[in-house]
Parts: structure tokens; C-alpha cells; sequence
């Protein structure tokens, strides 16, 4: 009997393939609530979702056989991980599959924003390059010798920092504990890193914690020629509080991968020209999507093998 698995989102074509192969595949869901479960997901023994979706204890209970969750992407903050930890279901993500891919679109967003390209683009489209003057936009610091404060050094942050060091930039960062293998500046508080930095990036894992992490007050310490960039869930930060620092100047710009009620983009984010949005995508590139279908693949071998996890999340 091939083992039964529940899929909520629609999952890439190539996996679901290669997964009906070896087991029988439910799903997807419309959405992730029990009211929504497809014929047979009693059968369920695991689950595969992502992190942004909602996988709470009424739903896990709704599966009685259920033995695995499996995030496909590196987060976990929809699951109930209490509960399933009460279940004893195990928990397995993609782990670093796509942190190389995260780590370069950081920098891309790093670069837009810093530099200005979306408004150029912009400038160039609406005719308003005139003349053979030097002076064709208003000059903006470069990345050389400017400080990136890193809000989370983990395996996307420490690739965050590879690339800037390579603009030449200082980096600084703040976790939750120091961190003895790389040479980057301490700070003890994530305000402390903001009143350093002129850039911060929100690489943190996302999880009730860090709820609304970037508030006003290190917007405020990140200061008005600062920009935020978000590569990390948009729960981390407070969208309201980064408007109004926005379209106050409090800070002078931002790059937006992801948002707090995705997929819906406030009106006030877009009608901002200081805001380079992006629909969370910094993990889309092939490399990285390939490696997140292997990790989930390699996950489900393994559980049902007796083996551990290619990549467990500790409950």
C-alpha cells in the first residue's frame, strides 16, 4: 500500500509527478481549513504545506493518522508546533535549498532601492532624460563603505553578508546570541543595529517572536537617508509603521519581497515611489526550486524509510 499524502497549495508539477509515483497524492485544498479537506484525507499520513499557510490544531486534528508535516520552503510559522509536538508529528522543511537563491535577490533589492533603479527605469520611460548634462538624477551614496545591519544570521544572513562584502560594504547583524565564526560587528539589540546601519535587511526566521520586529521606533533609528529591505515573512514587520515612515521621510526607502497579508499589497505601499515591491519571489529561481522539490522528496523517503529527516525542524 503506497503511503497517503495531503497537499494544500499546488505544489510544482514536476514533484506532484515524481510524488504520485511512489504514493498516493490528495489535494490540493482551496484552503487550509477542515471544511475544505478532499475525499480520503482521513488517510492522510502526511502533510505537505508551506509556511505561510495556516496549519493549525484544528486542522491537524481533522487528520488522525498524521505523522509529518513537510513545509515546502524554509518556513514553518503557519504550523501549530505545539500541537503537533502533543501528536508527535514530526516537522521537516527545506532547510538551506533556497538561501543562495534569498541571499541574491536581497542584494537585488539591496541594489534597487539603494540605487534608485526602479525610479530610473521610471525616468527613463516617462522621457524625462534631457540634455547631455552630468547631472541626469539626483546622486544617492553608493554600497561602498556603507554599513548593512543584518537582522538575522542565519544561513540566508550569512550569505547576505558574503555578497555585501564584496560591495565593499561594513557589516553588522544582530541575532539572537553572538556568533564565534565570522568576523561581522555584534549588536546586542536589533534598535542598537538599526541606529548603526543605513541599510537593514530582515532575514530572521518568522515566527510569533518577531511579530512586528521592525517597528516604528527602529525605523525611526534607522533614519531618514536608511532603507529597510525584507526578504524574511512579512509578519517581521510593521507595514502600518513602515508607510508612515516612507511617506514621512523618517526613512528613504525600502525593497518588499513580502508582506503581512499576502497576497494582498496595501494601496498606501504601492502608492509609494520610495518602495520597490516584489511578489515574493526571491526564493523563484529554478536552482533554488529544484533543491526545495528534492529536499521535500528526500524528506518523505526518509520518514517513511524509518530514516531522520534530510531536514527536521526541532518542536
Amino acid at each position: 500500500m503506497k503511503p497517503t499524502l495531503l497537499m494544500v497549495p499546488r505544489l510544482p508539477d514536476a514533484l506532484v509527478a515524481r510524488l504520485r509515483e511512489s504514493y498516493v497524492l490528495l489535494g490540493p485544498m482551496e484552503h487550509s481549513t477542515p471544511d475544505a479537506l478532499p475525499a480520503g484525507a482521513e488517510a492522510a499520513e502526511a502533510l505537505l504545506t508551506m509556511g505561510s499557510l495556516s496549519t493549525n490544531a484544528a486542522l491537524i486534528e481533522a487528520l488522525p493518522k498524521l505523522r509529518l508535516i513537510c513545509c515546502y520552503g524554509t518556513g514553518v510559522e503557519g504550523v501549530d508546533r505545539a500541537h503537533a509536538k502533543a501528536r508527535g508529528i514530526a516537522l521537516g522543511n527545506a532547510g538551506e535549498a533556497n538561501a543562495s537563491s534569498v541571499a541574491e535577490f536581497a542584494m537585488g533589492l539591496v541594489l534597487a532601492t539603494a540605487r534608485q533603479i526602479p525610479q530610473a527605469d521610471r525616468f527613463v520611460r516617462a522621457d524625462r532624460w534631457k540634455g547631455n548634462s552630468v547631472e541626469r538624477m539626483p546622486a544617492v551614496p553608493g554600497l561602498a563603505g556603507r554599513r548593512l545591519g543584518i537582522y538575522g544570521l542565519g544561513a540566508i544572513g550569512n550569505r547576505i553578508a558574503r555578497r555585501a562584502e564584496a560591495f565593499e560594504m561594513e557589516i553588522g547583524y544582530h541575532n539572537r546570541s553572538r556568533r564565534g565564526d565570522v568576523p561581522y560587528l555584534y549588536h546586542g539589540s536589533l534598535l542598537d543595529l538599526a541606529e548603526w546601519a543605513d541599510i537593514l535587511v530582515v532575514s530572521a526566521r518568522a515566527s510569533a517572536e518577531n511579530r512586528h520586529a521592525i517597528n516604528a521606533a527602529v525605523l525611526k533609528a534607522l533614519g531618514p537617508r536608511g532603507h529597510l529591505v525584507n526578504i524574511s515573512r512579512g509578519i517581521a514587520v510593521d507595514e502600518d509603521a513602515l508607510c508612515t515612515a516612507l511617506e514621512t521621510g523618517a526613512i528613504a526607502g525600502a525593497g518588499i519581497d513580502v508582506y503581512e497579508n499576502e497576497p494582498h499589497v496595501s494601496d498606501r505601499l504601492k502608492a509609494l515611489d520610495n518602495a520597490v515591491l516584489t511578489p515574493h519571489i526571491a526564493a523563484a529561481s529554478q536552482s533554488a526550486q529544484a533543491a526545495q522539490q528534492e529536499v521535500m522528496f528526500g524528506n518523505l523517503q526518509a520518514f517513511f524509510a524509518g530514516k531522520p529527516l534530510l531536514s527536521s525542524v526541532p518542536l
